[in-house]
């Protein structure tokens, strides 16, 4: 799952928060100087990822774009799943979109000396062009597709996978709703074991 995802799926938990949105800048376990929460929060969000990658529901997704985009597909599903998210976000939560993303952008600010160093270089870009509400829109979208496509120097094409999202939109915003309510019980029972755990 992406940004927006990942942040919901902490549960409005801080800490935890900040470890699920970071973990993706984590490799293995170095994360053991962090807080105990933190690391809670990176261990919930590759939890998160496991279940996504291995799901059928997910799969069927990808499918639809694995010829064009091979096994940059994942990423590209994830964005979607994002997107689905932002734009039927009144079905997920009473705290509107707009503060919801303000206050996760307060609380990185906050929480910036500890973050790793490629998020703190992201930050900026994030919080100054709204990254994450911006998901809300197929506009959006195709503007976080065509930057991921430069990360990778143009190789994955991604910036083309706005067209089979418009495509296919129905079927994918379906998968969506299915997948995202289980992925939502899952995560709220591991991230209550998670502080169970001492």
């Amino acid at each position: 799952m992406n940004f927006l995802a990942h942040i919901y799926l902490s549960f409005e938990d801080d800490e935890i928060t900040i470890g699920n949105f970071i973990a993706d800048s984590i490799r293995g376990n170095k994360y053991k100087h962090l807080p105990k929460k933190i690391q809670k929060g990176i261990t919930l969000h590759r939890h998160i990822d496991t279940f996504t990658d291995a799901h059928k529901t997910v799969r069927k997704s990808t499918k639809k774009l694995h010829e064009n985009y091979g096994h940059y597909s994942g990423v590209i599903v994830d964005i979607f799943y994002d997107h689905f998210l932002a734009k039927n976000w009144k079905n997920y939560s009473d705290t509107p979109l707009d503060e919801f993303v303000e206050k996760f952008y307060d609380l990185l600010e906050d929480n910036y000396l500890i973050l790793p160093e490629n998020t703190k270089r992201m930050m900026p870009y994030m919080i100054a062009d709204n990254w994450i509400l911006s998901y809300a829109s197929l506009t959006g979208i195709s503007k976080v597709l065509d930057g991921m496509n430069r990360r990778t120097k143009n190789r994955s094409k991604m910036n083309f996978a706005i067209v089979d999202l418009k495509e296919h939109y129905n079927e994918f915003e379906d998968e969506f709703t299915s997948f995202f309510e289980e992925l939502t019980t899952f995560a709220k029972q591991k991230y209550t074991s998670l502080l169970e755990e001492e």
